[in-house]
């Protein structure tokens, strides 16, 4: 150690902390005006949220830098800093969902199931991590139970893996249905372009993002893995990397290109089959049982079983073009909604 009152191997950075906070600070209060402007606290809700996790965490970070010796304060950095990560890995889940309601008729999946999996894949990583890493860490703790820890976070590694790649997966081959559809295909005019390019670009940013905060969940897991001894943990420099510039690189670029400037708020909106039009449906409803929606998130069953699937955007006629002030009645003729 640096020093021998010191909790850490090095002497902690206190201008770091004070940058990333400032620097996090004004990315989620542009945010915080962003989803008032757009009303989208339902779709990109986390974003403020993780920003102010972030913003607590480096917080304490530069408090414990000035108190070294407070093992309560650099616990509640620690928290802070490992639990902000995944709240933004959750936006990409809403976003692909909301993404995929936009263009039913294309998904893999029943859009409602894309945060039910991967959150809850999230959840056992999480699990495996935090058990193994503190068997792992655990100085008490016996060579075979140090070996079962290993191999949890081994466990927890692959999961992450095979998570990452099945977000990744899903993403492209709704992106590959896109393409051979048509929906992406060039326009005669800028107009006929524009519902192409909210598509693309929504696509590009969850590419992105996923690699960022994948890359960054590889660190952390790393990080246990090696133990408090490691280099990760005796050196402060790949902290303020993966968790400080790489999350703030996400948070900006989403700052920048915000999912809701090219998704519509109400998921009954979808682009039609000619990829230029928006139409007020019904909504896609998922009528399984929520058992079964958890267990058979893409309806395996459904391909053997024969069973009416909802099909609204096949009836397309019926429903009316966004932006044309049609009103919408229920059966007691009263108003249910205006486009």
């Amino acid at each position: 150690m640096c020093c021998d009152f010191s909790l850490y191997d090095y002497s902690p950075s206190k201008v770091a902390p004070i940058l990333f906070l400032v620097a996090f600070l004004l990315s989620t209060l542009h945010h915080i005006y962003i989803n008032f402007h757009f009303k989208s606290w339902r779709v990109t809700g986390t974003l403020p949220w993780g920003g102010i996790v972030f913003v607590a965490g480096f917080a304490m970070r530069e408090v414990s830098a000035f108190n070294p010796k407070n093992l309560d304060v650099s616990i509640a950095s620690q928290v802070l800093l490992l639990v902000a990560p995944p709240v933004y890995a959750l936006l990409n889940y809403i976003v692909l969902g909301r993404t995929l309601y936009y263009v039913p008729y294309l998904s893999p999946i029943h859009p409602g199931r894309v945060i039910s999996t991967f959150l809850g894949l999230d959840a056992i990583v999480g699990i495996l991590t935090g058990n193994g890493g503190a068997r792992v860490a655990n100085t008490d703790a016996t060579p075979e139970e140090r070996d079962v820890g290993k191999a949890l976070l081994r466990a927890s590694i692959l999961l992450q893996v095979i998570s990452f790649f099945l977000f990744v997966l899903l993403e492209a081959v709704f992106h590959r249905r896109c393409h051979k559809a048509g929906i992406l295909a060039p326009k005669p005019t800028p107009e006929a372009n524009k519902q192409a390019n909210k598509v693309r670009r929504v696509l590009y940013l969850m590419y992105i993002s996923s690699i960022i905060i994948s890359s960054r969940h590889i660190f952390r897991v790393v990080d246990v893995w090696q133990g408090y001894k490691g280099y990760l943990e005796t050196h402060e420099w790949p902290l303020y990397i993966f968790d400080g510039l790489f999350m703030f690189a996400n948070a900006l670029m989403l700052n920048i290109w915000h999912p809701m400037k090219y998704l519509p708020n109400d998921n009954k909106i979808y682009l039609s089959k000619d990829g230029t039009t928006e139409r007020l449906g019904p909504g896609w409803e998922d009528r399984r049982f929520l058992l079964i929606t958890i267990i058979d998130p893409f309806d395996i069953v459904g391909l053997f079983v024969k069973r009416d699937k909802e099909k609204f955007w096949d009836r397309e006629h019926e429903h009316p073009v966004v932006g044309q002030e049609t009103v919408v009645q229920n059966k007691e003729g009263g108003v249910t909604s205006a486009v």
